[in-house]
C-alpha cells in the first residue's frame, strides 16, 4: 500500500508552472507541524507568559519600596496587560490598542520600573498581524508611540536617545516576527487551496476517464444487444434457428460487457494495487479484427485494412477506442451497409480513418455527443486530433491522427 508519507509530498509539489523537478525538492523542504496546537492554548500561552515574565518584577519592586501608589499601578499594567490578552482571539485590533494605551501610561508614571506590559505588547502585536488586523496594529503602536514622545517633549520629559532608539528597534523587530509568521501562515494557506484545488481538478478529470472508459465499454456492447434483440424479434416465428443464433449473441456479448464491467470496478475497488497500474482495461490493436467480425455480424459490411502492428500502449488503446465507438455510431445512428477502416502509419503519425455509406451523424451525435468528445479527447490527450467529415462513401468519416512516441 503507498505511503501516505509519499502521497503528501507529491500533493505538495505539483504547484502550476513550476520548473521540471522543482516541485520535488520543495515539497520535502515545506515544514509542517506534526501536532496542532489547540485554539485555547494558543490563546492561553501568551496569556501565561507575559504573566510570569511581568508581574514577579513588578512585586519585588513594591515590596522594596513599599506599597506607594507608582509601584501600585506598576503592579496593575503587569497584570492589566496579559489579562487583555484574553480576548485577542475575537479582538485583536482593539486588544493591541489597548496594550499599547498601557505600555504609554507605564512610560509616564512608572517610567519601566517594575513590570512594563511590553512582553504583552509583543505577543498583541504579532497576534494582531496574524489574525488580520495589520492596519490596527501598526496604527496604534505608531501613534501611541509617537504621541508618547510628544506629550513628553511638550511636558518636559528627557527622553534619552538611546533608550528611544532601542524602543524603537524593538518595536520594529516585534512588528517583523509579526509579518514573517503572517506571511509564512499566508503562504501555507494559499498552499492548502492550491492542494486542495488541484486535488478536485485531479478527481474531476478521473471521474471523466472513467467515465468515458464505462461509455467505450457499454456503448457499443449494448447497440450490438439492441441490434440483435430486434432481429431476433423479428425472426422469433418465421425463423426460430435465426432468432435463436441472435439470442446466442446477445448472450455473448452481454458476458463480454459484464466482464470488462467487473474489470474496471475491480481495479477501482482494489486497495492494495499497483499505484502506477492502469485504471481501466486495455484493449490493443490485435482486437480489432474481433471488433470488426461483430459489427458484420450485425449485418453491416466492415473492411479492416491495416498495417500497424506495434505501438505504444496508450495509442492502442486510443485507437481501439475511437475505432469501437465510429462503429458503435455507425451502427446506432447511419442506417450503412458498409464501413471502412483503415489505419496506417504516415510519417511521424499513426492516421486512422472510419468511413461508412450511410446517412451521416446528425443532431447531437454530428459533433457534440459524450461519444465524440470521449474520441476527440483521446486523441487529444497523446497530443492528437479527431475531425468528422463527410465521406467519399456518402456518409460520414472520422478521421484521427496521433503523434507518434517519439515526435510527441
Amino acid at each position: 500500500m503507498r505511503d501516505p508519507r509519499s502521497n503528501r509530498a507529491h500533493w505538495r509539489g505539483r504547484w502550476d508552472g513550476a520548473p521540471e523537478g522543482w516541485h520535488d525538492r520543495w515539497a520535502y523542504d515545506w515544514p509542517e507541524p506534526r501536532r496542532r496546537v489547540s485554539a485555547r492554548a494558543r490563546l492561553l500561552i501568551p496569556v501565561v507568559v507575559s504573566l510570569v515574565l511581568q508581574v514577579p518584577s513588578s512585586l519585588y519592586w513594591l515590596l522594596a519600596q513599599g506599597p506607594t501608589p507608582r509601584e501600585a499601578v506598576g503592579v496593575f499594567l503587569a497584570l492589566a496587560g496579559p489579562l487583555a490578552l484574553l480576548g485577542a482571539r475575537r479582538f485583536p485590533g482593539p486588544v493591541v490598542l489597548v496594550v499599547s494605551l498601557l505600555g504609554s501610561v507605564d512610560f509616564f508614571i512608572t517610567q519601566g520600573m517594575g513590570g512594563p506590559p511590553y512582553f504583552a505588547l509583543a505577543f498583541a502585536v504579532v497576534g494582531a498581524l496574524v489574525r488580520r488586523a495589520r492596519a490596527w496594529a501598526w496604527l496604534s503602536v505608531g501613534i501611541v508611540w509617537a504621541g508618547s514622545l510628544g506629550l513628553g517633549l511638550l511636558l518636559g520629559r528627557e527622553w534619552s536617545p538611546v533608550g528611544v532608539a532601542i524602543t524603537t528597534f524593538g518595536l520594529l523587530l516585534v512588528f517583523g516576527v509579526g509579518e514573517a509568521m503572517r506571511g509564512r501562515r499566508e503562504m501555507l494557506a494559499d498552499y492548502r487551496r492550491t492542494v486542495a484545488q488541484r486535488r478536485q481538478t485531479e478527481a474531476q478529470a478521473e471521474r471523466v476517464r472513467i467515465a468515458r472508459e464505462l461509455h467505450d465499454v457499454l456503448a457499443h456492447s449494448l447497440s450490438q444487444i439492441n441490434v440483435q434483440a430486434g432481429v431476433g424479434l423479428h425472426l422469433m416465428e418465421k425463423q426460430p434457428d435465426k432468432a435463436a443464433e441472435a439470442l446466442a449473441s446477445i448472450k455473448e456479448t452481454s458476458k463480454t460487457a459484464l466482464d470488462e464491467v467487473r474489470s474496471v470496478l475491480g481495479v477501482l475497488r482494489s486497495s492494495d494495487r499497483d499505484p502506477d497500474a492502469p485504471l481501466v482495461p486495455e484493449p490493443d490493436l490485435s482486437r480489432l479484427p474481433g471488433l470488426v467480425a461483430s459489427v458484420t455480424s450485425q449485418g453491416i459490411d466492415v473492411t479492416l485494412d491495416s498495417d500497424v502492428e506495434n505501438a505504444p500502449q496508450a495509442v492502442q488503446l486510443a485507437l481501439y477506442r475511437i475505432v469501437q465507438e465510429s462503429l458503435t455510431n455507425i451502427v446506432r445512428h447511419s442506417s450503412a451497409g458498409r464501413a471502412v477502416v483503415s489505419l496506417h502509419l504516415e510519417g511521424a503519425d499513426y492516421v486512422l480513418t472510419v468511413d461508412d455509406d450511410g446517412v451521416g451523424l446528425q443532431g447531437e451525435s454530428a459533433g457534440d455527443g459524450r461519444g465524440i468528445l470521449g474520441m476527440r479527447e483521446r486523441a487529444e490527450l497523446l497530443g492528437g486530433s479527431l475531425t468528422h467529415s463527410a465521406s467519399p462513401l456518402g456518409g460520414t468519416r472520422v478521421s484521427a491522427r496521433i503523434p507518434t512516441k517519439e515526435s510527441r
